[in-house]
């Protein structure tokens, strides 16, 4: 079993690129999915982020509404610390169960955005970091996600650099060009991570 670490900056395409990889035949573990997971309506993790930021965070259904918790812990470094404190553990635990899981002789691809910002590196055989453009990741976040420039600029500038990104990257893609430039991109690395 092989575990490979996938990042990238908020907009540059890591999710583009783990469709890819699990096309190719990837197991993917997907952080993005499992932290929303252990915040969903009737989890423990939803009442201890309430318990921690109050019921503004929710929305009329009772479940999260990340937007709000969003405003509140990009605009707070200390208030982001709380809150990866409660969901960081809970979704660890459920990685370690979807990787017991798979097949024996799996490449796990971990599509996890923080792996610069924790210094976890360390933990994976081959980190793939995907770049895009500073420009490209703005246009996507505010054409596709809707965020304002300034919630965008927020959010890219809360996470690493791409000169930190480069100084842990084994294998980099560039997501600038079209959906068949990426395709050959990832083609190749899936090839260099498969050796």
């Amino acid at each position: 079993m092989k575990m490979v670490g996938l990042t990238g900056g908020i907009g540059a395409g890591k999710s583009a690129v783990a469709q890819r990889l699990a096309a190719l035949g990837a197991v993917i573990v997907d952080a993005d999915r499992l932290a929303r997971e252990v915040v969903a309506p009737g989890t423990e993790g939803l009442a201890r982020v309430v318990e921690a930021f109050g019921p503004g965070v929710l929305d009329p259904s009772g479940a999260l509404d990340r937007p709000a918790l969003a405003r509140i812990v990009f605009a707070d470094t200390e208030a982001r610390g709380r809150l990866e404190a409660i969901t960081h553990p809970l979704v660890r635990a459920r990685t370690a169960e979807l990787v017991t899981a798979a097949p024996p002789g799996s490449i796990i691809v971990n599509d996890v955005p923080l792996i610069v910002e924790k210094n976890m590196a360390g933990l994976y055989s081959l980190v793939v970091i995907v770049f895009a453009s500073l420009s490209t990741r703005l246009d996507r976040l505010i054409r596709i996600r809707g965020m304002s420039r300034d919630e965008a600029m927020a959010r890219i500038s809360a996470q690493a650099s791409d000169e930190q990104r480069h100084a842990v990257a084994d294998i980099e893609i560039f997501n600038d060009g079209t959906p068949e430039d990426l395709d050959r991109a990832v083609a190749a690395a899936w090839e260099a991570i498969r050796r």
